[in-house]
């Protein structure tokens, strides 16, 4: 059954992703990825889709630092644990880590969000975002990231 709803979700995930795509050709391919491999890639972390234009995630981390994104759009489908997210704002003391990101330490302002198993949210590129705590010590999510020009 946690099987079944983890692939629901996934799925779900990837269908999003999709409905807020302009034009078409994501993804490029047919992609099927069995639960066993789901739930290996979910306990390390790590991509489970990589496509031109589309990536799908599963991630296990401790809070992070701020980022923010030219052209990576974000669909976060939470499966387990809590996290405490904060998204717009001010970047204190933003840094360019690479042609297309910024990172933080933190923010100054910007709304926040208490995430919980089951939520979903989307953060368009361009938006300053930010795991800010994680009161379970880790959290495990899928996030669905989606190339824009």
């Amino acid at each position: 059954m946690r099987i079944l709803l983890r692939a629901t979700v996934l799925t779900t995930a990837i269908l999003i992703a999709a409905a807020v795509l302009p034009g078409g050709g994501v993804p490029a391919a047919v992609h099927y990825i069995g639960h066993v491999k789901v739930t290996e890639v979910m306990s390390k972390g790590g991509p489970i889709v990589s496509d031109p234009g589309l990536v799908v995630l599963a991630q296990r981390r401790e809070a992070g630092v701020v980022e923010y994104h030219d052209h990576t759009n974000h669909v976060f489908v939470m499966v387990e644990g809590e996290a405490t997210l904060v998204v717009g704002g001010a970047m204190v003391d933003p840094r360019r880590t690479a042609p297309d990101q910024m990172r933080a330490p933190s923010l100054e302002g910007g709304t926040t969000y208490h995430l919980s198993k089951g939520d979903v949210i989307t953060i368009p590129a361009k938006t300053p975002h930010w795991f800010k705590e994680v009161p379970t010590k880790t959290v495990a999510y899928y996030a669905v990231n989606i190339e824009s020009e």
